[in-house]
């Protein structure tokens, strides 16, 4: 008897797993190169900061509800119009792709940090210069206008070397009267009198503190900068020498360019009649105690500002015009200035309708 039987098929196989395809490794490897990228120029610094117009003040006004020059002890005149300082912004930290967008705006230009920070200088320290400097350019407006109106001045020991002839004779602040028997009316003319001195000669130095004058010798010393002329040991700075205070309050600035703003500020209060013609002036320049008006650096970028904040004139220190002239907004007249002298007649002249010096 035959016996019938069926064999059963062979168990299929298990279904083979299909690796990746290289066109979506391609898309995934691209993906993380990308997104490396993207990190990295989001996060990693460039060693540069991007300079930008920055604020600009009327000196004429207030700040937070306190003017921005105030004269305490003298009557003063009214006002009118707008007279800004101008500034620059810096914009430290700056990733690459954030110093890429910075200067695809146009508004903004890159340099190299170094230029402002030193190997080794903290930005606390750089912050600490930049306001030392603003602190010097009021001090410097406020003796360049007083003299300007005729007020008289005064020579003090603004420092003292410690181990110099000077140290624990010429007290701090003190008053200079004369140096080698020649009068002492600026701070140059300090230096003036010991130019046909030596280490080791004998001088008299009379000078003033707290109202009491005296007079002592000394002994000069040698220069550390290799000039033959004596040593004395004092940093002699110009101050007013007025019975009433001038007080400028501006935070968050830094920087001596400030000066010839602050003295027309002054200049202007203290004499009748609005030295802008009520118009909206605007300007820089580093001001020295005898007026002189020198150079400084953004002048475009403080253009920009100037023009954004509705000034139809800017002043513009002379060694800056050329560039000056070739960056100004549209419609931005420029007054070319060399002094302080300069400025209060350019700004007469401007508001009565008369022609200006132009870069």
């Amino acid at each position: 008897m035959s016996e019938t039987v069926t064999t059963a098929p062979p168990p299929a196989p298990p279904p083979r797993e299909r690796g990746l395809t290289r066109r979506t490794w391609t898309l995934i490897v691209s993906f993380l190169v990308v997104a490396a990228l993207g990190l990295l120029g989001g996060f990693a610094r460039v060693p540069y900061v991007a300079l930008g117009p920055g604020p600009t003040y009327d000196v004429l006004g207030k700040v937070k509800d306190t003017d921005v020059v105030a004269v305490d002890g003298q009557n003063t005149f009214p006002t009118n119009g707008t007279l800004r300082m101008t500034t620059v912004s810096l914009t430290d930290d700056v990733s690459l792709f954030g110093a890429l967008g910075l200067w695809l705006s146009g508004r903004y230009a890159l340099a190299p940090r170094e230029e402002f920070f030193k190997p080794g200088e903290s930005e606390q320290q750089v912050q600490e210069n930049n306001e030392r400097a603003f602190s010097e350019s009021q001090t410097s407006a406020e003796v360049a206008a007083l003299d300007y109106l005729g007020y008289p001045g005064k020579v003090v020991a603004n420092q003292v070397t410690k181990g110099s002839p000077a140290d624990n004779v010429i007290p701090l602040g003190a008053r200079i009267i004369s140096v080698n028997g020649k009068q002492v009316q600026s701070s140059a003319d300090v230096s003036a009198s010991l130019e046909n001195t030596k280490p080791g000669d004998r001088i008299e130095v009379a000078f003033e503190k707290d109202g009491n004058s005296q007079s002592t010798q000394l002994t000069l010393g040698t220069r550390d900068d290799g000039r033959p002329a004596g040593f004395i040991g004092i940093s002699p700075v110009d101050r007013a020498d007025v019975p009433f205070k001038i007080k400028i309050s501006l935070s968050d600035v830094g920087g001596p360019s400030a000066g010839l703003i602050f003295a027309l500020a002054i200049v202007d209060k203290l004499t009748p009649g609005e030295l802008n013609g009520g118009k909206s002036i605007a300007g820089t320049g580093e001001i020295a105690a005898d007026g002189t008006v020198k150079p400084i650096g953004g002048i475009a970028f403080k253009m920009v500002a100037a023009k954004e904040a509705g000034a139809t004139a800017f002043l513009v220190p002379s060694a800056n015009c050329q560039d000056a002239k070739q960056q100004a907004p549209a419609d931005l007249k420029l007054i070319k200035v060399e002094n302080l002298r300069d400025a209060v007649s350019s700004l007469e002249a401007l508001s009565s309708g008369k022609d200006t010096p132009s870069c």
